[in-house]
């Protein structure tokens, strides 16, 4: 059989279950189902010609060609992942994934990192998915989002305010269209109950997909949008729109950068965070 059809990408699904002698457990850290990792297993077993585990009612247990064979391939495969990352600590390109409604705050800050890192690149990948797996996903950082979250560095936490078009201004504000960042009226709702005063009653609406396109919208003057005072400020600034309220709620979520993990600092990954969250 040539060495060229060896299933190299079995060998860790067979490292792995040599270390929990547990398919289910073997699985869960694979990311994969238990039948898919058995199908790699077996793909190597096929390919040496005998057994690498032995199955018993109670579990697995490596053979004995198994146990001789996992001290070589654990040193093969560990001198492979350093060699690879030793590449990856000398990259100058970034493969970066943001959720698309990061774009108004991300890209200003990008322009800041091409003029301190020149020789850095920032291959972006926009998404509407606010998460990211490093074991599934060829990412080397990302800008996540969501609630409860402590992975990474914060960025920022989210906090609700409405804008409007200036040429909508001195409008009331129950008269014009509500935009919804989300198919449903969560943002707005959780800003209005938290005002006090007399509330409003949302009678006109329009919902988007992100919070970009709301945004979008309100500078266009469709009506009034519900943004994260974060992400609008720099609209704010050069007069796109402005905040008929000084009030903001915040939601519990927030928005972090997180890393691949690397054997060192010294590289790409770390400059880039450095300039991102403009740290020396």
């Amino acid at each position: 059989m040539s060495r060229r059809s060896l299933p190299l990408n079995a060998i860790d699904a067979f490292l792995v279950t040599a270390r929990h002698l547990n398919l289910t457990h073997a699985a869960a850290e694979l990311c994969l189902t238990q039948g898919a990792v058995s199908r790699k297993i077996a793909s190597l077993e096929a390919w040496f010609g005998f057994p690498l585990f032995e199955r018993h009612a109670r579990g697995l247990r490596l053979s004995s060609q198994g146990s001789a064979l996992l001290p070589e391939l654990q040193s093969a495969f560990e001198h492979l992942l350093a060699v690879a990352d030793r590449a990856r600590s000398q990259q100058t390109v970034i493969r970066l994934k943001a959720p698309t409604c990061a774009m108004r705050w991300l890209v200003p800050r990008l322009l800041e990192v091409e003029r301190e890192q020149p020789e850095l690149q920032i291959a972006l990948t926009t998404t509407t998915d606010h998460n990211v797996n490093f074991k599934t996903e060829s990412y080397d950082a990302a800008i996540v989002f969501g609630t409860h979250m402590s992975a990474g560095d914060l960025l920022f936490e989210e906090a609700l305010t409405p804008v409007i078009s200036p040429v909508r201004a001195g409008a009331a504000l129950g008269s014009l269209t509500f935009l919804h960042p989300t198919r449903d009226k969560t943002d707005w709702s959780l800003w209005l109950t938290k005002q006090e005063g007399p509330g409003f009653v949302m009678h006109k609406n329009q919902h988007f997909d992100t919070m970009d396109l709301a945004i979008t919208a309100a500078i266009q003057g469709l009506g009034v949008a519900i943004a994260d005072e974060t992400l609008v400020a720099e609209d704010v600034h050069a007069g796109r729109l402005m905040r008929p309220y000084e009030a903001s709620i915040k939601t519990g979520a927030s928005y972090r950068l997180v890393l691949r993990e690397t054997p060192g600092e010294e590289n790409g990954l770390a400059a880039f965070r450095a300039c991102l969250l403009n740290r020396d």
